[in-house]
């Protein structure tokens, strides 16, 4: 089940928010501490037809209560005897408000600057409590921050569990949650409207997650990263795998500490990992087995669980080169005659400047880090170009391969002067979302290579590695619609 967070402070317009989220979700949680003033609770909870837990959270609690605490306690007091399905208090708080009627009483334990360690002595603390149902709420960054949560509701115990993460990574908890048995997961309604920061909606939930079928017997295929690409690879991702009717759903994951990454996914049966971004360098030491020339790129972006182990594969530097020899065959050139210029430092630059060499380009690599980016042309015995002379270096070809790379004129930065007409740029830094340069280098009449194209390409072969078959065109139209 969701939980819907309504988070108003309006008394005039928070029905309408309510009958919003009774449409959305299956319970309501009404947060009173975001009111400015004190609202008619009774009236709020025949408002509409589904139960709803009602709370007033300090801000130690990550709440946005400004009264007294005798103030605080009064209103719970008060909006217990209204009668609502459920009543949020606070541990250290829970024995000054009794039982009343049939609300049943949620004993909320929140810290906000670390998971907790001792969740058997809390939770034995809140049934002490006269608790129903016992909630957990604390940052999950990592996966390794949401595994205790995860293990506080999926145990077996005496009286329900439910957890709350906080922050972006809160959106793993609650899909974990939802397949290992919590009594429900929160949502806000919509953005701007969150109980804590980095709360998903319930309509990424829905529309991204695919939240609406995910059972026990879900599997999952994690994502590493929060950004904007890595949401629409699990778009992608999520309608390919509905297309073919199967009860695979992407789970977003935050890498944490890889020595525990591998347990972790092995107790939770994730037999693969797609990634964006920067964290494919990272991966490396997670694979058991990679191939000769993917290990010397310096760069995953897909891992697969197999009998034998874990097995890494780079499918950017594949696409990308698929894509740059497409654009210069039709004029009769070759990567070997072309002078390659790389431009960052990290994973994707190091990946880029390996596959450049295979095919004997004439490849110079340089990034705002001249450290980094000399060490990369060592380890390539290619040519190092330090920053400060990019502009002056002849390139007829562009790959701008580092997240972090800018249009401007501060140091570290490119200014798009350094773009030239029949010039090719292409951008693999953040698939499938383009650079700002890349505009630029249209606007000085650059040619440049679609970052879509390569995009789709990369995930196909990622799709097909995972489940055997195509990803369906209709998946990309879901996915990049936006």
């Amino acid at each position: 089940m969701i939980c819907i967070t309504v988070t108003p402070t309006s008394r005039t317009l928070v029905k309408a928010d309510l009958l919003n989220a009774a449409r959305h979700g299956d319970i309501i949680e009404l947060c009173l501490d975001h009111f400015v003033n004190e609202p008619d609770v009774k009236d709020l909870i025949t408002a509409v037809d589904k139960p709803m837990i009602v709370s007033c959270r300090r801000p130690q609690d990550g709440g946005k209560w400004k009264g007294t605490e005798q103030e605080r306690l009064l209103l719970l007091r008060q909006a217990i005897v209204a009668g609502p399905a459920y009543i949020e208090l606070d541990l250290d708080i829970a024995d000054q408000i009794p039982r009343f009627g049939k609300t049943q009483r949620v004993i909320s334990f929140t810290r906000l600057d670390r998971p907790e360690t001792d969740i058997d002595g809390v939770f034995d603390a809140a049934a002490n409590a006269k608790a129903d149902i016992v909630k957990f709420a604390w940052p999950t960054p990592t996966l390794d921050a949401a595994w205790p949560l995860l293990a506080a509701v999926s145990q077996k115990r005496t009286l329900p569990v439910v957890g709350l993460g906080l922050g972006q990574a809160e959106i793993t908890f609650s899909l974990l949650g939802m397949k290992y048995g919590s009594p429900w997961i929160y949502a806000a309604l919509e953005q701007g409207m969150e109980a804590y920061p980095g709360q998903a909606t319930v309509f990424d939930l829905k529309d991204i997650y695919h939240s609406d079928g995910i059972t026990p017997k879900t599997a999952f295929v994690a994502v590493a990263g929060f950004g904007e690409s890595q949401t629409v690879t699990t778009k992608v991702l999520n309608a390919g795998f509905q297309h073919l009717g199967g009860n695979v759903r992407c789970l977003p994951i935050e890498l944490g500490d890889l020595r525990q990454l591998k347990k972790m996914l092995d107790v939770l049966k994730i037999r693969a990992i797609i990634v964006q971004g920067a964290h494919g360098q990272s991966l490396l030491e997670l694979a058991e087995h990679v191939d000769k020339h993917d290990r010397q790129s310096g760069y995953l972006n897909l891992l697969l669980k197999r009998d034998d182990g874990w097995h890494g594969y780079n499918t950017l530097w594949r696409s990308s080169l698929k894509a740059v020899e497409a654009e210069l065959q039709p004029i009769g050139k070759t990567l070997a005659t072309q002078n390659v210029m790389v431009i960052g430092n990290g994973g994707m630059a190091q990946s880029m400047v390996h596959a450049i060499t295979q095919r004997q380009g004439l490849v110079s690599v340089c990034g705002p880090d001249d450290k980094r980016a000399q060490h990369t042309a060592q380890v390539n015995n290619c040519r190092f170009v330090p920053f400060q002379n990019l502009y002056e270096t002849l390139s007829d070809i562009v790959i701008l391969a580092d997240p972090q790379i800018s249009s401007g004129t501060r140091h570290g930065q490119i200014n798009p002067s350094l773009f030239r007409p029949n010039m090719t740029v292409l951008d693999v830094s953040n698939l499938p979302i383009e650079n700002s340069l890349m505009q630029e280098a249209r606007d000085r009449g650059s040619k440049v290579i679609s970052s879509a194209n390569i995009y789709m390409d990369q995930l196909n072969g990622q799709f097909k590695a995972v489940t055997g078959k195509d990803l369906p065109e209709s998946a990309y139209v879901a996915g990049l619609a936006e």
